[in-house]
Order: C-alpha cells, then sequence, then structure tokens
C-alpha cells in the first residue's frame, strides 16, 4: 500500500496531527490513518445511511455530503484553535468542493436529456412501439423478446431511464392487447434497458461520469463512444437470453392478464353510488365544503343530476335533492355517511364501463410517480392533487400492497401507481406533465413527427463527432442540445422541463467526495484491503470482488454514488497490483449501472415496481442470478477484450 506523507511541523513524514492516530498495515507497506480519512470515512459512513434510508430525496444528500465537505476544514480550525488538534484538515478548496457543478460529466448528462428530450418529442420511439406491437399479437415470447428487442438498442442512444419512461405505457398496452400479464414484461424492461446503457458512452450517467473519473484520477484519455460497446454486446445478448428462459420462468405473474383496471385494483366492494335525500343535512352546500368537514374516507368521483353528468371540478357544485354521486369508500365508512349525511344507496354497484363511459368522457388510467416528480414526499391532500389536475385517484398500489382507505395523508414516493380517473383532457395534460408516466399509451397531438428525421440526425452527429474524437462529448453534445432547439424539435420552454435536476445535483453533490477520498488517502486504505485479497485469488479473481463489491453497492444507493466511491479505490488498487486500472474501472462501471437485486437500486426498476405489481423478493429472485451470470460474464469479457 502506498502512503503519500503529509508533512506536519514537527519535520516527520508524519503529520503532527497524526502522531497519537494508529497505522495500519498492509502486506509490507503501512498506511498512517490521518484525521482527514477518519473525516471522510465518517462522511461516506453517513452519506450510506442516508442513501439506504432516504429520509431525504439522495439529491439533497449529494448536496448535504458537499456541503460537510466544505465546513470540514473551517470547522477543524476551530478545534486547532481550542488545542483539540494539531492542525487543520484540508480535504478540499473550495474550488473543488463545488467543481461538480462545472465537471464535463455533470453538464454533459444535462445535454443528453435534452437531446433525449428532443427525440421523445418526435414521438419516434412510439411509432417503433407500435409497428412492433403489431407484430407480436398475443404470444408472450414473441412480446418478451420486442421488449427487450426495443428497449435495449435504444438504451444505448438516450438515456436509459428516460427510454423506460417512453416505453413503459407502450409494453402495457402491448400486455393487455395480448393478454399477457404486465408483471411478465415490465421487469424484464427494467433489465434490458439497464444492460442496454453499457452498449456506448451515453447509454447512462454512470458511463460518462465513470469516464470523466478515470480521465481525472489516471491523467489518461476518457472513454471513447463505443470503448466498450464489444462487452456491452456480450452482456446484452447474455442478458437477454437469460431473461427469455430461466428469468422468464422466475419473473411472477403478480397481475393477471388485464380485463377491468377496477377489479385489478379490488375496488368492487370501494365504489358505489348514493343519492341526496330531502331532509340531508348536505342539501344546499357546496361539495368541497361538505367534504372537508366530513370525517369519513370518502372521495366523489362524478355528479349525476338528471341527464347530466359533472366530473372534475366538483368543489363548487351546490348539492341538491336527487343528486347522484358515485363515491368511493369502504362498506362500514359507506354505512356511516349514509346514516349521519341523509343519503340513500342507490342499489348498483359501479363499474370500470360506467367509470369510462364515452358520452360521460372519463377515463380510468394507472399513472406512476416519476424520477424527480415534485410530488415524491408529499400527499394528495398537500399536493391538492384533485384541484391541480381535475382528476381522482382511486387506488394507491406500492409494489403489490393496495391502498384504498386514508389514500390523501399517504406520502408519495417515485414507482408508487395511482388509479386515476380523469377527463380525457385531463389524462393528456397528466401524460405531458414529467412528474407522472402514465402507463398505457394516450393519443399525443403535440407530436412533432416531421422533425423526425432532424432528431435522429443530430443525436446520430453527436456520436459521430463523439465517436471520430472531432470534439469532447461534453462539446458534441452540448451543439447537439442547442440544435434540438434551434431546429424546432424542442422548445425553449422545453429544455429545462426536460433535465432530471435530481440526477444533476446528485452528480454535482457526490464528485467532491472523490476527491476528497483520493487526496486524504482514504481510498488508497480501502484499496489495501482489496488488495490483500490477491494474497488468495489471482488477479482475476480480484477484479470479480471489485465487481460484486460495485454491485452489491448500487443495489442499495445510487449508481453514481457507487462509481464515485469505487473509481478511485478501483485505481489505487490496480496500481498496486501492477493490473491495468482502465480493466478495473470498467468492472467497476459496469456492475454499477446493473442493479437488478433491489427496486431502490435503479430509478427505471422503481418505475415497474408499482405498474408490475412486484414485491421486493421478485427482484432478488430474478435479479440475484443475473447480477451472478454478468459478474462471470463481464470479468471475463474484460480479460479476454483488454487484459487485466
Amino acid at each position: 500500500m502506498y502512503f503519500v506523507p503529509i508533512f506536519g511541523s514537527n519535520g516527520s513524514n508524519v503529520p503532527e496531527s497524526c502522531i497519537l492516530l494508529p497505522r495500519a498495515s498492509v502486506g509490507s507497506r503501512v498506511v498512517t490513518i490521518t484525521p482527514g480519512i477518519v473525516a471522510v470515512f465518517a462522511v461516506v459512513l453517513l452519506a450510506l445511511v442516508l442513501f439506504v434510508t432516504e429520509p431525504v430525496p439522495v439529491d439533497i444528500t449529494a448536496i448535504g455530503v458537499m456541503v460537510t465537505l466544505l465546513l470540514i476544514a473551517p470547522a477543524s480550525e476551530a478545534l486547532v484553535a481550542v488545542g483539540l488538534l494539531g492542525e487543520p484538515i484540508e480535504l478540499l478548496t473550495y474550488e473543488q468542493g463545488i467543481s461538480g457543478f462545472a465537471n464535463a460529466a455533470t453538464i454533459t448528462v444535462l445535454a443528453m436529456f435534452i437531446l433525449s428530450e428532443g427525440v421523445q418529442r418526435t414521438g419516434v420511439i412510439q411509432i417503433l412501439g407500435s409497428k412492433i406491437a403489431a407484430l407480436t399479437r398475443e404470444d408472450e415470447t414473441r412480446q418478451l423478446g420486442a421488449t427487450i428487442g426495443v428497449v435495449a438498442p435504444i438504451s444505448g442512444f438516450i438515456n436509459n431511464t428516460a427510454a423506460v419512461a417512453i416505453l413503459l405505457p407502450m409494453v402495457t398496452d402491448l400486455a393487455e392487447r395480448g393478454r399477457t400479464s404486465p408483471s411478465k414484461l415490465l421487469l424484464p424492461l427494467s433489465y434490458a434497458s439497464m444492460f442496454g446503457g453499457m452498449l456506448t458512452l451515453i447509454g447512462t450517467s454512470t458511463n460518462i461520469l465513470a469516464s470523466d473519473l478515470y480521465a481525472r484520477i489516471t491523467g489518461g484519455p476518457p472513454f471513447g463512444m463505443f470503448e466498450f460497446t464489444a462487452l456491452g454486446a456480450a452482456v446484452t445478448v447474455v442478458g437477454a437470453a437469460y431473461l427469455l428462459t430461466l428469468g422468464r420462468y422466475l419473473t411472477p405473474e403478480r397481475i393477471k392478464p388485464r380485463t377491468d383496471l377496477t377489479e385489478e385494483f379490488q375496488m368492487a366492494e370501494y365504489l358505489t353510488e348514493v343519492v341526496v335525500r330531502e331532509d340531508s343535512p348536505l342539501v344546499g352546500r357546496r361539495v368541497e365544503d361538505a367534504l372537508a368537514e366530513t370525517a369519513f374516507d370518502v372521495d366523489l368521483l362524478q355528479l349525476i343530476r338528471g341527464d347530466e353528468v359533472f366530473l372534475e371540478p366538483l368543489g363548487p357544485k351546490q348539492i341538491q335533492v336527487g343528486d347522484v354521486f358515485a363515491v368511493r369508500t369502504d362498506r362500514d365508512a359507506l354505512f356511516e355517511l349514509i346514516d349521519a349525511e341523509g343519503l340513500d344507496l342507490v342499489p348498483v354497484t359501479v363499474d370500470e364501463r360506467e367509470l369510462e363511459a364515452a358520452d360521460r368522457g372519463q377515463n380510468l388510467v394507472e399513472v406512476v410517480i416519476g424520477p424527480g416528480s415534485s410530488l415524491a414526499g408529499e400527499s394528495l391532500a398537500s399536493a391538492s392533487f384533485r384541484q391541480r389536475y381535475d382528476a381522482t385517484v382511486l387506488a394507491l398500489r406500492r409494489g403489490g400492497e393496495l391502498i384504498h382507505r386514508r389514500m390523501d395523508n399517504v406520502p408519495l414516493r417515485v414507482g408508487d401507481t395511482l388509479l386515476v380517473q380523469a377527463t380525457a383532457d385531463s389524462v393528456e395534460r397528466l401524460d405531458t406533465n414529467r412528474d407522472f408516466i402514465v402507463a398505457q399509451e394516450i393519443e399525443r397531438r403535440d407530436f412533432r413527427e416531421s422533425k423526425i428525421p432532424v432528431a435522429v440526425g443530430i443525436v446520430a452527429l453527436v456520436v459521430a463527432a463523439a465517436a471520430l474524437d472531432v470534439v469532447p462529448i461534453v462539446v458534441s453534445a452540448l451543439a447537439g442540445a442547442l440544435a434540438m432547439v434551434l431546429t424546432g424539435c424542442l422548445k425553449p420552454t422545453e429544455v429545462y422541463d426536460s433535465v432530471q435536476w435530481d440526477v444533476i445535483f446528485l452528480l454535482a453533490g457526490v464528485i467532491p467526495l472523490g476527491i476528497a477520498m483520493e487526496q486524504s488517502g482514504a481510498a488508497t486504505l480501502l484499496a489495501g484491503l482489496v488488495v490483500a485479497s490477491a494474497d488468495l485469488l489471482p488477479l482475476l479473481g480480484v477484479l470479480a470482488v471489485f465487481y460484486l463489491l460495485t454491485a452489491l453497492l448500487t443495489n442499495v444507493i445510487s449508481n453514481n454514488a457507487s462509481v464515485v466511491l469505487m473509481v478511485p479505490v478501483a485505481v489505487e488498487a490496480a496500481n498496486a497490483l501492477g493490473a491495468s486500472p482502465f480493466s478495473f474501472v470498467v468492472a467497476v462501471t459496469f456492475a454499477a449501472s446493473t442493479a437488478f437485486m433491489t427496486p431502490v437500486g435503479y430509478q427505471t426498476n422503481l418505475f415497474v415496481y408499482g405498474p408490475g405489481g412486484y414485491r421486493f423478493s421478485d427482484y432478488v429472485r430474478v435479479g440475484a442470478p443475473l447480477q451472478l451470470l454478468f459478474a462471470a460474464v463481464t470479468t471475463a469479457g474484460i480479460a479476454a477484450i483488454w487484459g487485466v
């Protein structure tokens, strides 16, 4: 293990502030555990706890990490002043602390979000999906093959998170038309987007970040556009074969082939109709006032008055004798409501056909809380969902759990699926809102199909310019983003909405942590612990250890955070072993981008969690064998292509 001395005022190679601290011995090398290393490990440990438990969003945690690192120096100076520390701890300069915001990886990822949005606005991916759906019919094998075959290559050229968000409605409709359980297709959709993202440098933000870290730490060139395409193609083929064979049988059928959304969400006992009697205390009152004061868990879905049917907004309507309300509530609350509010039960239950009657202009749709949604952490009540979106939530599904009662106060999470009743216009507004993914294809009138050749051409030029090394990827990506606006593929006002700002702030926040790990010696110390395994394992085995450690880490924290933590350690370990730093960093990159074993390991896993009705254990059952398979294929592929 190499020790980089930090000279103290005592003139020795050991800093004055380290004299009383222990030393770690790795092999024949001695490493002094400095206060800087202790401080970095404390920040890393705290960050890991917050990333796993998520009391606040991960991007907020990342910014907190950045701020903490910047405050360590002034805090240590205060400790020196009172005699508790020998000398200040200087992990980062202020410029290094905020360097994540100006980092090439951060800017490149931002530009790639804009490029992806430009392609999405043309509708080309939806058109491609509908063409393929016409060929699959009711054959589940064809449906699965089409899902994997579409999302994997697309994920190589637009952000794979965006690819899943775009294709999820198409795959859900594919399952419905083919009478297949959506559970059988949605988990493969997520997995295929992950390994498809490894086909090129721009497939995922993790690749771009790893490339920048590798270049900065080693002083070598960043990854090329198609640097690891051969390995990416190999794992894509292996992954597709697994999902079509063993994975297909391990993937559960949590949701039956779709016939009726009210049946799927178990709404039968929660939907009914009530009529207002003459003696009802509600007569003459506005709906919103009556709802606000009731203690019962009830939602009014529609008002029927004679031959007229009223949908949202119902709040301003004045209640009259004979009004019929379609309500969502459970049986116990229903009878209490009838007794207290002067209502009579209409002996007809409401089913999906009535809720979606064409002449009433209503729709029942599943809506997924999307990445970076402003509703994450909010409840339906605090977000004023009904008033803001002119839509009523009938039920909430979180994985395999269905929630009907007291939904209004349940904090929402990314991946939650809402059963929503709304007019066609309201559904279209939900579909265009980046807070949501409507889990069925909606006929959009705002696609710019005439711009398809332009948008695809811009992405092709960006890829070509970076691949031929005409300009760095950050320059070509920014130029492509600008071209999307100048050619009319995107409106200027759409640019800011296209960026997943939580990812940008996450990158900006964790990049300084990697710098602190390098400069403090923390990465060197961790690398030494892994290098110690070289006494028991061959070099290829140590490479596999790095893959598995990163894979385990990325399944519980952000993939980008995993790369920031592991790339410096991988480079140090490779140097200590006399191995190829490039090979070790590629192993870390591939492992960080393939979080198969938990729904929280990767955003795409969260997208499909609710719509697929999955349980946490499903990810372990299907993903663990795939994770081990990829560990073997990736390490063997690295050895065969680049050597170790």
